[in-house]
């Protein structure tokens, strides 16, 4: 059912829809480890094969489900994780280290919690403003020689910062959020990869679940979830992006389909550069989103699509401001 695709040119070939697998440790809700797995277990069968997770996701916890999930299915499974924000015990991210001795301490820890011999693809997470991006990729080129690692990816950095790092070794992807509802690589970031070479992650490709339909309130959340302090889930942004979601509904009803397997069509149909990575923890969820690889959109829908959602027609940022002070810009 999942084809596949190569994610820049330096010869990683992954799905065309992966995992995001955040969400079955922390910041959205409370989440079953039994049906975690066996949502990943059902992606694998389906072909759902490139997953993605972070050290700082638990924190650290997801990396261990992870490992417990591929356990004797290793081969089957393109493996991303990332590294860069340090969190004390309480969860608190105390800030971003892209430090070169920080870089191998963050890459064997990983490994030894995923119980695996390499990484397919090691990220960094977001961007250090105070190490050099050549100093940090430096180091992760190093790994590569090691074999730790198979090959590199930025998250969340600037297409300055992308050329810079793509000059000490090759970048093999970049991930960044990337839906109808944001739509910020288009301006500079995706030109730049598509002149480097570089594939591109769209991570949030519902719009953090707003997309799917799901939710009608901000009530809707589950208890203790990030989103409901970030901008977009504000009651007043939340009303205003409602209504364009309502739209998108009824374009995906006159399909036949769901707006979630209508916003993720409309990520892959975007470019074969191109692999989103929709985050689930229930099978459900993860098969209805399966079927959107076989949505094939005609030009008429996507400009449908272009004039129902705008880029400027979605109210608030996609982070709180202390987040977004984060990423590199």
């Amino acid at each position: 059912m999942i084809k596949q695709r190569a994610l820049g040119s330096q010869g990683l070939v992954v799905s065309e829809l992966g995992l995001g697998c955040m969400g079955m440790s922390e910041f959205y809700g409370p989440a079953d480890e039994a049906e975690s797995i066996a949502t990943i277990h059902r992606a694998l069968d389906l072909g759902i094969t490139f997953l993605d997770t972070a050290d700082m996701y638990g924190p650290f916890t997801n990396e261990v489900l992870l490992g417990k999930a591929i356990k004797g299915r290793r081969e089957e499974v393109k493996l991303a994780t990332k590294f860069g924000f340090v969190r004390d015990a309480q969860g608190r991210v105390l800030g971003v280290n892209g430090r070169p001795e920080y870089v191998h301490q963050a890459c064997d820890a990983s490994l030894k919690r995923l119980g695996v011999e390499y990484i397919d693809l090691y990220y960094q997470h977001r961007v250090d403003k105070t190490t050099p991006i050549e100093e940090t990729v430096g180091a992760m080129s190093e790994l590569v020689r090691k074999g730790k690692v198979r090959y590199l990816g930025l998250s969340e950095a600037s297409a300055p910062t992308i050329r810079r790092a793509h000059k000490v070794h090759p970048i093999t992807a970049v991930q960044t959020e990337y839906s109808l509802f944001t739509r910020d690589v288009e301006t500079e970031i995706l030109p730049a990869l598509r002149e480097l070479g570089i594939g591109f992650v769209a991570y949030s490709p519902l719009g953090r679940g707003l997309l799917t339909g799901r939710f009608t309130r901000p009530e809707d959340l589950p208890p203790a979830d990030f989103r409901a302090g970030q901008p977009r889930f504000q009651r007043d942004n939340f009303e205003r992006n409602l209504q364009l979601v309502r739209t998108i509904e009824k374009i995906a009803a006159e399909k036949g389909v769901t707006p979630a397997q209508l916003a993720l069509a409309w990520v892959l149909a975007q470019g074969h550069d191109i692999v989103a990575i929709p985050g689930t923890k229930h099978r459900k969820y993860l098969e209805e989103n399966a079927k959107a690889a076989a949505i094939v959109l005609t030009a008429d829908e996507l400009a449908r699509l272009e004039r129902a959602c705008p880029k400027e027609a979605v109210a608030g940022l996609r982070y709180s401001p202390e987040r977004m002070a984060l990423l590199d810009t």
